[in-house]
């Protein structure tokens, strides 16, 4: 293997491009993650408004009474 200045040209531009191509990929990575983290944060509002929701209606209704179980069942147990 030669140590020309033109095989360490091609070298260096070999290189260049590999990183290049890594960082596209990168790029494209990250805008793909953030859709994601955008798309999972849409979803925990939205449960977190559901939950508050159903809070609200439960201390509406009385909720907080206790019941049992058997209460739950259906009439032909």
């Amino acid at each position: 293997m030669s140590n020309s200045p033109m095989d360490h040209a091609e070298h260096i531009d070999k290189r260049l491009t590999d990183l290049e191509i890594k960082a596209s990929f990168t790029d494209d990575l990250l805008d793909e993650i953030n859709q994601t983290l955008y798309r999972q944060q849409q979803q925990i509002d939205h449960l977190t408004r559901e939950l508050q929701s159903l809070r609200e209606q439960s201390a509406s209704t009385g909720g907080h009474s206790a019941r049992s179980l058997h209460d739950e069942l259906p009439p032909h147990y």
